[in-house]
């Protein structure tokens, strides 16, 4: 996600105003409300009306109260609910030109000149094709009387930007769409499910995903799940070969101990014939090989429910450069699309996006499918790699110079989302690569001890979905180097991998700042970030943020519930993070928060009081007890007087009666039970880089040659680095550079990305309203 330079309140006066639409039209995705909303309460700061078009392209078509001015408290509730609320419908009649005069007719009736489309490519399509008729509809709704020329002068050109919002991920141009992620946590939910009963009864489940063009459900949910086998349209495999290829494969695991096999088909998978392979086809070519196998298609489940965490601040901020992209067009500006791009939002041609979009299914047609995955987004590729390296075991491993490695793996710090999954990909691609995985339990304090031994294929199987450390990990760094070293060298250790918080990142600094004095330590060294406040130099996101963000909302959406049953209730709701405001920054956006204190921006009486006068105008002005309950997030080092219960009873006592307070304390709640697809997807990604990292900087001694120095032995500052999430990049970078953008006496980094969404946060709860606003718009 990119930071932004929000527009504040006193830009309203210096906005062109605009009349605003926004529909929603294809398939329904999780994400869409907060789209809405977003774009709703956006526009209204910056001075525009923003109008919601029912049923899509048929309210436009139909207009009358199809189209409809909305007001701020119109949006009220829209981030926590799935689907859309002012709903979509297949729309006949706007593919005529018949349908799009009716359209232009009732846009300019209704003063309309800028139009917020969200949805697919055929969406997309058909408001860029309303647009480029434009001028030839007003002229002939002149001509035919329907308008005057009085009446059309204003609206010479009709603005469109679009918002892509597709379960599927298939669009071109953008690293990710609207509603994708939280489809891809219902298809775990349930496959983590599934994978419980296979287990039970030693059975094979064939699960049928959706994606008839786009195997990024079907390729992602693989990689969260940890399944054996996954098809997909652009990766097809060879229609001679796969049927006995999987069938021996299988068989290998089931003589290997294991119990449960899971295949993930997308319902558009092919053979590299371009013949359906269906889940049903697989599931008797089991049968026949003397496998228990069921199917399951998940269907529609995988479109609904409440968006996660990810969506709602995707959607929140592509409505929030939508409005902005309105704003800056102009006659000769092209159609754009909300893109996102090495994670910053930018507006890339509609039309060639949904071009390059056409081109993966005539790619695939063609079977030129190295093509179709080129015209897919990195991310795509690198993840099927990864799945390959980590699902199948070789045969004859094949090591870097036909060396092997003995890779110590170490969780440190507080038990994050994720480790468990990149210990898991760690262990199974060193195998394939001949070396061998050695799990130190507990940390230091395990090693120490000799609690260590080596890791086979098996013994990490269903470790994907598992939350907590299954290594068992500590606070404590490492302090007795001396011991350490010894203990290195007696395992013959000789590359490390940390998993952990900003307790490993210290650890890595102080074993590599130790090399002159300990040969032990001169061997490649790589710590993965895994800690849940996101504040480990290096990276933009650590594995266990996106868990615990999810895990915030679901208690927030609960918290927030019970707060709007009660009407006149305030919650003030702590959350972890030490010195850094990540959490309660991007937990606030993502449940509509009144407000966030986070360190990164003090706490004083003086904010306080103004939130008190907030909440007394908004709940004054509800003469009818209309209104919602309103959430404050509060991070838990923010302040060591302003504490969670005083802020409470400030609120309360201040409120004179107006409305009551409440506080909740989520504690280790918030480090969340089973990971999130995104932790998995990052876990699995930094460990196979990881291990290709260590392998890079393992310096072999040259065995001709009489040294007394290890088998492997460097002492080069490169060899000891973060790996982490850069833009779209995920680079390794030396601890000794990033010593210098860390503020070790907080615990953080000094970079945040996230900064400017606070004021996000405040304007989208219409924070920035001034007191001479008309109570009644309260």
């Amino acid at each position: 996600m990119s930071t932004f330079k929000f527009s504040s309140n006193n830009d309203k006066a210096n906005s062109v105003k605009k009349r605003i639409g926004l529909l929603t039209s294809g398939g329904d995705s999780s994400g869409m409300n907060a789209v809405v909303r977003s774009i709703v309460r956006v526009a209204i700061s910056r001075g525009c009306e923003p109008y919601a078009i029912y049923e899509g392209y048929e309210g436009l078509v139909q207009g009358g109260n199809m189209i409809k001015k909305f007001e701020w408290s119109d949006v009220r509730g829209y981030l926590s609910v799935g689907g859309t609320l002012i709903r979509t419908a297949r729309c006949q009649s706007f593919r005529e030109h018949k349908g799009r005069l009716q359209a232009a007719h009732n846009l300019i009736k209704n003063g309309i000149d800028a139009l917020i489309v969200c949805g697919g490519d055929g969406t997309l399509t058909g408001a860029d094709t309303l647009r480029s008729e434009w001028p030839s509809l007003l002229k002939e709704l002149v001509q035919t009387g329907k308008l005057t020329e009085e009446e059309v002068a204003p609206h010479t050109y009709l603005t469109i930007v679009g918002i892509v919002c597709s379960i599927d991920n298939d669009m071109a141009l953008t690293d990710i769409t609207i509603g994708a992620v939280t489809s891809l946590h219902r298809i775990c939910e349930a496959v983590d499910s599934i994978s419980s009963t296979a287990f039970s009864h030693s059975r094979a489940f064939v699960i049928e995903v959706m994606g008839r063009h786009c195997g990024w459900l079907a390729l992602m949910a693989a990689i969260s799940s940890g399944a054996d086998y996954v098809f997909i349209p652009e990766r097809p495999p060879e229609a001679e070969k796969w049927k006995k290829e999987m069938c021996d494969t299988i068989e290998k695991q089931r003589e290997a101990g294991k119990r449960n096999t899971i295949i993930i088909v997308a319902e558009g998978a092919i053979d590299d014939n371009l013949e359906p392979i269906k889940a049903d086809d697989i599931r008797k070519l089991l049968v026949d090989a003397k496998i228990d196998t069921r199917v399951t298609t998940l269907g529609h489940i995988q479109r609904g429910g409440r968006p996660c965490a990810y969506d709602r601040n995707l959607a929140t901020l592509q409505g929030v450069e939508a409005v902005e992209a309105v704003l800056r067009a102009t006659p000769d500006t092209s159609s754009p699309m909300i893109s996102v791009r090495e994670n910053k939002f930018v507006c890339e041609p509609l039309m060639k996006a949904v071009e390059l979009t056409h081109q993966v299914a005539e790619a695939i047609a063609e079977k030129n499918f190295r093509r179709a995955m080129e015209l897919r987004d990195p991310e795509f590729n690198e993840g099927y790699e990864a799945y390959l390296s980590t699902t199948f075991m070789k045969d004859k491993a094949t090591s870097q110079g036909n060396h092997s490695l003995k890779i110590g793996i170490i969780h440190i710090g507080a038990p994050a989302g994720g480790m468990n999954a990149a210990t898991r990909a760690a262990v199974r691609v060193a195998i394939n690569h001949g070396h061998k995985p050695i799990a130190i339990h507990n940390g230091f304090a395990g090693l120490l001890q000799e609690n260590v031994h080596e890791l086979s294929w098996l013994d990490v199987d269903d470790w994907t979905s598992k939350g907590g450390s299954e290594l068992g990990t500590t606070k404590a760094e490492a302090d007795d180097l001396e011991l350490i070293a010894c203990q290195l060298q007696k395992q013959g250790i000789n590359a490390l991998l940390f998993i952990g918080g900003f307790e490993a990142y210290s650890s890595l600094i102080k074993l590599s700042k130790a090399r002159n004095k300990y040969p032990a330590f001169c061997i490649p060294m790589v710590c993965i970030p895994a800690t849940i406040s996101n504040n480990v130099p290096g990276t933009e996101f650590s594995l266990g943020s996106d868990t615990s963000l999810n895990a915030i909302v679901d208690s927030c959406d609960v918290i927030k519930q019970s707060a709007s049953a009660s009407r006149r209730r305030v919650f003030v709701v702590e959350v972890h993070g030490g010195n850094c405001g990540y959490l309660a920054v991007m937990a606030g956006l993502a449940v509509g928060a009144t407000n966030v204190y986070a360190p990164e921006y003090g706490l004083s009486l003086k904010i306080l009081q103004e939130d008190v006068n907030h909440f007394v105008r908004r709940y004054g002005a509800d003469k009818k007890r209309t209104s919602s309950g309103r959430l404050i997030l509060r991070n838990e080092s923010v302040s060591n007087t302003y504490t969670t219960d005083v802020i409470a009873n400030i609120m309360q006592t201040e409120g004179q009666g107006l409305y009551d307070s409440r506080t909740s304390i989520l504690g280790h709640i918030q480090q969340g039970g089973s990971p999130s697809p995104m932790d998995r997807i990052r876990a699995k990604t930094f460990a196979v880089k990881c291990v290709h990292f260590l392998e890079k900087h393992a310096h072999f001694s040259d065995p001709s040659e009489k040294t007394k120095l290890p088998e492997v032995y460097t002492k080069d500052p490169e060899s000891a680095a973060v790996i982490g999430i850069t833009g779209a990049q995920i680079v390794c970078t030396p601890v000794s550079k990033l010593e210098l953008e860390t503020e070790f006496d907080k615990r953080k980094s000094k970079k945040a990305w996230w900064l400017n969404v606070k004021p996000l946060v405040e304007l989208l709860s219409k924070w920035g309203y001034s007191d001479n606003e008309p109570i009644e718009q309260l």
